[in-house]
């Protein structure tokens, strides 16, 4: 049977997921943040910091702190070439990466938390609002997850009035953010693989990654612009 089935162009018996477009807006959307990034592309040569700067805004949710229960074993030449580990661990609870990736430069701003609740974005928000200069408006893409635009959040836009600018992807659309690619870089990088003692010990570690990004910073670039010929 299963010869018979593997000859055969249809496989009925294979599941391919795919996502029904159920937002009207969703092209319209996507052209506008598509449209932001061209325009950050072309003035990436300007010396001047920009009235607006435009940064890249996401959450990496529910990193899990793992601590082993056993010590791993050095690589040994007549054993195995690899690390050696016990797959027992044990949960120290989770953590949240809420992160700023400045377009024009790479800079990343981010904090660690244990949750990402309006607190925790609001706090983002006050350390992107000190860390660039007065006067320049500071726009945001995001998703709309609920602490963007909580009456707590917004309450604190409103106590900086012209300083903070929001654009929306559209839902489904989170590949659209470009910090995304930064903490798919991340979890390849010092994420992979890791063990800790202790919750604090992962927050310590995920920060002074996020130093040594910003020791080298890369600006993140959406490549392909002919989308908006399509919409």
């Amino acid at each position: 049977m299963h010869r018979i089935l593997a000859e055969q162009p249809p496989h009925p018996e294979k599941v391919k997921y795919y996502l029904e477009l159920r937002n009207p807006e969703f092209e319209t959307k996507m052209r506008e943040v598509l449209l932001i990034y061209q325009e950050v592309a072309q003035n990436q040569n300007g010396r001047m910091i920009p009235a607006t700067i435009t940064v890249s805004v996401a959450v990496k949710p529910s990193l899990q702190a793992l601590a082993n229960t056993a010590p791993d074993l050095p690589p040994v030449p007549s054993k195995h070439s690899g690390l050696g580990r016990n797959p027992e661990y044990k949960r120290l609870g989770t953590c949240s990466i809420l992160a700023a990736l400045d377009l024009r430069n790479g800079h990343m701003t981010a904090r660690v938390e244990r949750w990402h609740h309006s607190r925790e974005f609001v706090a983002l928000l006050k350390d992107l609002d000190a860390y660039y200069p007065a006067g320049s408006i500071i726009r945001l893409i995001l998703d709309n997850h609920s602490a963007h635009i909580s009456k707590e959040t917004q309450a604190f836009l409103a106590s900086r009035p012209n300083r903070f600018q929001y654009v929306l992807t559209p839902k489904h659309g989170s590949w659209l953010n470009i910090v995304e690619t930064l903490f798919g870089k991340i979890a390849r990088t010092f994420l992979r693989h890791i063990r800790v003692q202790s919750w604090e010990e992962l927050q310590s570690r995920i920060l002074q990654g996020i130093v040594e990004i910003n020791a080298a910073p890369v600006v993140h670039w959406w490549k392909k612009f002919n989308t908006l010929t399509t919409v």
